[in-house]
């Protein structure tokens, strides 16, 4: 099957731009209740994945015998901001490892907080990399390599640590790795289909404390992404205002070129979503049209408004037209 149109920008009486998607909501035994487009297309999940990424950190007895709270397991599911609530975190969190910056492979990062950057620009200073937004998973990372005695190149795909996370990732898609590209960050970011990424975060979405070493780590993520939308991505992002909307609800994460999961445990459901060209500014109004479809997500909340069918407002402060999901692409 072919992508399926999902969103566009109207102008006027025209219709100016299109994006294109794919998406798969799954129940807890892992079957399709809905989809759009190609449910068995393999894609790169990219950080949409970092609840998984950060499974093994929890299952292994690492994140316990390192005393990591709610707001160290949050961060390591984030897509961060780079402001200082998040990298005076990861700088605890490291130095409480008797680690620093320079053990972080990630690569520095200009953060996307205006105040974080304005200071570094103002004070003629580089970025490090705990300012790159994957700070937080890289950091448990180390945790996970120091709990297994791996070496220091943790980003390696034949490390421990990396090896811990594939055989977990085909556990929950219940899928074979078919293949890895290096993320933005690094790091290995394994394929997987739509259908095997939806699947997966409905067994997050299904755990429940106290059934098993699998579910206990997932519900414990879960439950640290919540009580820290802040720290999972940021002032201003989709994942966090849409996390605060949901009110407890489910969580959401974004990933690199228009991938978002959401995770549902009200519901049961899993949530997979691509959008083709990857815009954005479109996964973030389609994912927000799922939500409300699926009734977590009022769509009148400010939240759903900015981010599902924000207003284009000219240099003039005019407005000249509306991003939106595509009549009908999305109804029930």
């Amino acid at each position: 099957m072919a992508s399926v149109e999902m969103v566009e920008i109207r102008r006027g009486e025209f219709r100016e731009s299109v994006h294109r998607g794919h998406a798969v909501i799954c129940d807890a035994s892992g079957a399709i209740v809905e989809a759009w487009g190609e449910p068995e297309k393999v894609i790169l999940p990219r950080s949409s994945s970092k609840m998984i990424q950060a499974l093994p950190l929890v299952e292994s007895g690492a994140a316990d015998r390192f005393g990591l709270d709610t707001e160290r397991l949050a961060l390591a599911c984030a897509s961060h901001n780079g402001a200082a609530i998040h990298t005076e975190r990861v700088s605890r969190w490291l130095s409480d490892l008797g680690l620093g910056d320079d053990d972080l492979r990630c690569g520095p990062q200009m953060p996307d907080d205006r105040q974080a950057r304005k200071a570094l620009i103002c004070s003629d200073s580089a970025p490090c990399q705990m300012h790159n937004n994957c700070s937080g998973k890289h950091s448990g990372f180390l945790t996970l390599s120091k709990h297994l005695g791996g070496g220091p190149e943790y980003i390696d795909p034949l490390h421990p640590v990396q090896k811990a996370l594939k055989a977990t990732w085909e556990e929950v898609t219940q899928e074979p790795v078919t293949g890895y590209a290096i993320d933005g960050c690094s790091a290995p970011n394994f394929a997987s289909t739509l259908h095997g990424m939806a699947r997966a975060m409905a067994s997050f979405a299904a755990a429940r404390e106290g059934q098993g070493t699998r579910q206990d780590a997932q519900f414990r993520l879960v439950q640290a992404m919540m009580k820290h939308p802040d720290l999972v991505a940021g002032e201003g992002r989709a994942c966090t205002n849409i996390m605060r909307a949901l009110g407890g609800a489910g969580v959401i994460k974004t990933g690199a070129e228009a991938y978002f999961t959401a995770i549902l445990p009200g519901k049961g459901l899993g949530v997979a979503l691509k959008i083709e060209d990857g815009s954005t500014r479109a996964s973030n109004s389609a994912i927000a049209a799922i939500l409300v479809r699926l009734g977590v997500l009022d769509p009148e909340h400010p939240a759903a408004l900015k981010h599902m069918c924000p207003r284009i407002l000219n240099r003039r402060g005019v407005d000249a037209g509306q991003l939106r999901p595509v009549p009908g692409a999305f109804d029930a």
